[in-house]
C-alpha cells in the first residue's frame, strides 16, 4: 500500500504547466489543420463552398456565413489557444465548434468529439496554465492556473 501511496504522490508532482499546454496543443492542431484545408493563400476554397453547402449544412445558420466563420474561426482559435491568449474563450469557441460538427455533422464520431471537447473542457475549466500569455500578462490571475 505505501508503494502505492508514493507513487501517488509522485504523478502528482507532475506540473500543471506541461499538461495545460498539451491540452491546449493537441486540439489547437486538429483545428488549424481543418481550417488549412478550407484555404488557398487567403481565399476560400471553392470545394470549401461545396462542403458547407452539402455536407456540412447547418439548419439555422447561412451556408455562406457559415463557411466563413468556421474558417476564420479554424484559423484564429487555435492560434490563441497555443499561445495561452484569451484561452478559456478559445477554448469555449472550439468546444461551441466542436458540438456543431458533434450534433451536425458527423454524428457518429462521438469517440473523436469526446476527446477533443474534454481537452478544451478542462481548459476552459481549469485555465491556460504557466506557459500562456494568459499568465505572463495577468489575464487569467485569480483564476485556477
Amino acid at each position: 500500500m505505501m508503494v502505492l501511496t508514493a507513487l501517488h504522490h509522485r504523478i502528482g508532482m507532475i506540473p500543471n504547466a506541461p499538461v495545460a499546454f498539451l491540452l491546449r496543443l493537441f486540439p489547437a492542431v486538429v483545428f488549424w489543420n481543418s481550417g488549412r484545408t478550407k484555404v488557398e493563400g487567403f481565399s476560400i476554397k471553392e470545394s470549401t463552398w461545396f462542403l458547407f453547402e452539402h455536407e456540412y449544412a447547418l439548419p439555422l445558420i447561412p451556408t455562406e456565413l457559415a463557411a466563413v466563420m468556421a474558417t476564420l474561426a479554424e484559423h484564429l482559435l487555435p492560434v490563441l489557444l497555443v499561445l495561452g491568449l484569451f484561452t478559456r474563450l478559445s477554448a469555449l469557441g472550439l468546444l461551441a465548434m466542436t458540438l456543431v460538427i458533434q450534433i451536425f455533422v458527423y454524428p457518429g464520431a462521438w469517440v473523436t468529439h469526446g476527446l477533443w471537447a474534454a481537452s478544451l473542457l478542462a481548459v476552459a475549466a481549469r485555465g491556460p496554465g504557466r506557459w500562456s500569455l494568459d499568465h505572463v500578462t495577468g489575464l487569467d490571475r485569480g483564476l485556477r492556473a
